[in-house]
C-alpha cells in the first residue's frame, strides 16, 4: 500500500504525508512544474504542465489497495477502476456507489458554466475540514493495515 497525492492545489498534502510517515507508508506527491513541493521522506514527482498530466501520471502509478487523494471526480473514477481507495481532501471517500452521481454533478456544472451561468465558488478552508480529512485518512490506513 502507498499513498499517492494529486498535489496541485491540494491543501492536505502535509497532513497526508505526516500520517504516511507515522504509519511507515510510502507516499508520493505528484504536481506539475507550476508547483514546487518538497517534503522530507516523501517522493515528489513533477510532470509537465498540461490539462491532465498530473492525473495521467497518478492513474498510471496507482494500484489495487493504494490510497489516492484527489478532489477531481474524473481522476477518482479512474483510480476506483484500478481498485484504489480514493479520498477527497475534505475526508469524503469516493466509492462505486457515489462516483456516478458526482460525475453527473460535474457534467451539469460544466454545462451551466459553458452557457454563461455562474456557480458559487468554494468557501475558505476550515480547521474542521482538515480534522475530517485526517480522521478519514487515519481510519482508512488503520483498516488497510489491519486487513493486510
Amino acid at each position: 500500500m502507498q499513498i499517492i497525492i494529486d498535489a496541485d492545489g491540494c491543501p492536505v498534502t502535509k497532513i497526508a504525508s505526516r500520517l504516511a510517515a507515522e504509519y511507515s507508508i510510502p507516499c508520493t506527491v505528484i504536481c506539475d512544474t507550476a508547483h514546487t513541493i518538497s517534503i522530507p521522506g516523501v517522493k515528489t514527482t513533477t510532470v509537465d504542465q498540461g490539462a491532465e498530466s498530473v492525473d495521467f501520471r497518478l492513474v498510471n502509478l496507482v494500484q489495487n489497495g493504494d490510497i489516492a487523494i484527489t478532489q477531481d471526480y474524473g481522476l477518482a473514477a479512474m483510480c476506483l477502476s484500478k481498485g484504489a481507495i480514493v479520498l477527497h481532501q475534505d475526508g469524503k471517500q469516493y466509492t462505486e456507489e457515489n462516483i456516478s452521481g458526482l460525475l453527473e454533478f460535474r457534467a451539469v456544472s460544466k454545462k451551466i458554466r459553458r452557457s454563461g451561468g455562474r456557480l458559487k465558488g468554494n468557501r475558505k478552508r476550515t480547521a474542521e475540514q482538515d480534522t475530517a480529512f485526517e480522521t478519514a485518512l487515519r481510519r482508512l490506513i488503520t483498516q488497510q493495515t489491519n486487513t493486510a
